[in-house]
């Protein structure tokens, strides 16, 4: 057991102070919370000092005693080893749903915003009765930062369903003092992501109903219907269509090769991921994808709403300009477009303005960068960025919509193409076959 020294608040509001024996620190602070106290403090007392003071030790030992017993005739002692066996130092990382996720970033950008600190908003969040994922990580959240980890750093250990951008966007709100901000606009680009990603399934219903009609209607064909009218065609003496013989040539290639193909596309993949381990095929993916039909814009208008809002936080929080560059570059996951920041910083850096930076770098839009020129010209830069982030999170959605309007006929228009191309050639066979039938 050691002695460790406490500073906590009661439900008053008013302050208590003390020692207690304990085995280790957090059984120091479950020992406090189950007698309704706050934890403000909780650090080990040095062995000299313990040495040199053993009557308030052995108060302290009393009154850890009495602790005890308090929390013994309010909690069950199933309750307790229950409690011990959640120990939040004992926790793995937890995996979380999307749900999940937006559902810990509204709840804690709420709290936040209302004015609470992250730890007494974590324990709100950690005493919820329903029992789910976020709460096993809230706990985690909750100890690391007790034992002074930073809540971008205690992100990162307590799921990894918290990507690279979430985790570098709280620490650029930690940085700016913004993070209430930082995390109410992430859980409405979380939201957005799923309403687009809900779309999509949407969408595509009817393609894949087309689609798997389509595929099984040509199984039918090419495993029944082409070798009934193959061996009719051979008893008579007659040569097979050329059209049958591709269609028989497909489908025996499919069913007698179907492991190898299964293990081609399986390997392609994998080697396709380890690719992207590579730092230069990484780099060079990432600046493909920004180039992409249809994909390309999206990412970039993302892009831009992030670097401008992200931006627009950090200034108006009082960092200066090239430090605010440094965490929105950071905070960016794709490596071509943080390369680009980093050509950006370092020309802000030897003097150059932003707006002339940006239009150097030439990925930005001319519109962007003159909306950026005029808040540098009218010492409102904040602002200007604030404006031009609004606006183009409007473009973002009207190219959403867009995208998901032309999606559905596109994808329709293909699977008629197959299914009606398949048909022709399996319609072809049948009246060749009739045609050679009759000869």
């Amino acid at each position: 057991m050691a002695v460790f020294s406490y500073t906590a608040l009661r439900h008053d509001g008013t302050k208590a102070a003390g020692e207690l024996n304990a085995s280790d620190r957090h059984d120091a602070l479950r020992r406090l919370e189950r007698n309704g106290l706050q934890p403000v403090a909780v650090k080990p007392k040095e062995e000299g000092a313990a040495a040199d003071s053993k009557p308030p030790a052995k108060a302290g030992k009393e009154t850890a005693d009495k602790a005890d017993k308090a929390g013994a005739k309010a909690l069950p002692e199933k309750a307790g080893a229950k409690a011990k066996a959640k120990d939040p130092a004992l926790l793995q990382p937890v995996k979380l749903k999307k749900n999940d996720v937006i559902m810990f970033t509204e709840e804690l950008s709420d709290l936040l915003g209302a004015g609470l600190q992250l730890e007494p908003a974590l324990r709100i969040m950690e005493s919820r009765d329903e029992l789910s994922g976020v709460k096993d990580v809230t706990a985690i959240l909750r100890a690391k930062i007790r034992d002074g980890s930073s809540f971008s750093a205690a992100l990162k250990s307590a799921s990894p369903s918290f990507g690279e951008l979430y985790c570098n966007l709280a620490a650029a709100g930690e940085v700016s003092g913004a993070l209430p901000k930082i995390l109410k606009r992430q859980s409405e680009y979380l939201v957005s992501v799923s309403n687009l990603q809900s779309k999509v399934t949407t969408a595509m219903i009817y393609p894949v109903c087309l689609l798997v009609a389509g595929i099984g209607v040509s199984l039918l064909f090419v495993s029944y219907l082409i070798p009934q009218l193959t061996q009719l065609l051979k008893s008579m003496g007659k040569e097979l269509p050329g059209a049958a013989k591709f269609l028989m040539g497909v489908g025996d290639f499919l069913f007698g090769y179907w492991w190898a193909i299964a293990l081609v596309i399986g390997l392609s993949v994998w080697l396709f991921q380890k690719a992207l381990e590579i730092p230069k095929y990484r780099q060079l993916w990432d600046e493909k994808s920004v180039k992409m039909p249809f994909f390309g814009p999206l990412l970039s208008a993302r892009f831009f709403v992030t670097f401008l809002e992200t931006l627009s936080n950090l200034i108006g929080n009082g960092l200066p300009l090239l430090r605010a560059l440094e965490l929105t570059r950071d905070a960016t996951v794709n490596r071509y477009l943080k390369g680009l920041l980093q050509k950006v910083i370092g020309m802000v850096g030897e003097g150059a303005s932003l707006s002339r930076s940006l239009k150097k770098v030439g990925f930005f839009p001319e519109l962007l960068t003159d909306m950026i020129t005029v808040g540098e010209q009218t010492g409102d830069l904040e602002h200007a960025l604030e404006r031009s982030a609004r606006r183009y999170d409007k473009e973002l959605q009207k190219t959403i919509d867009r995208g998901m309007a032309a999606i559905t006929p596109v994808i329709i228009f293909i699977m008629a193409l197959l299914v009606g191309t398949m048909a022709y050639m399996m319609v072809s066979v049948i009246l060749q076959s009739v045609t050679s039938i009759k000869r």
